[in-house]
């Protein structure tokens, strides 16, 4: 699946069993959410912390699909195509960085 058809499937099923989007905000907010539980996951899991006997275990499979569809809400409502906001963002990237990481002794 391409971020294109990801961001139009979400769209779809926005509009077919999700009534409307929630506001910018909102999902600002959700995204948020969704990215703490991914860190609590990850600090547990790869950190110092243990989960708690009362925890129910997630997978950080779900917790990343989750964070990836509520980036998608916001660049749907925003009118973000993030296609090319990742192309974009690659070249930038390469442009500023090409020779940076491979001087960097910390990297090697």
């Amino acid at each position: 699946m391409t971020l294109q058809e990801a961001q139009q499937q979400v769209d779809q099923w926005i509009h077919t069993h999700g009534v409307r989007y929630f506001s910018e905000l909102t999902n600002m907010a959700i995204l948020t959410e969704e990215v703490g539980e991914l860190a609590r996951i990850m600090a547990r899991q790869y950190g110092d912390q243990s989960f708690k006997p009362t925890e129910t275990k997630k997978e950080m499979a779900e917790e990343l699909a989750d964070v990836l569809w509520v980036l998608l809400c916001i660049a749907n409502q925003t009118g973000v195509d993030l296609t090319q906001a990742l192309q974009n963002s690659f070249e930038k990237k390469t442009l500023r960085d090409k020779d940076r990481h491979q001087q960097n002794e910390k990297l090697h």
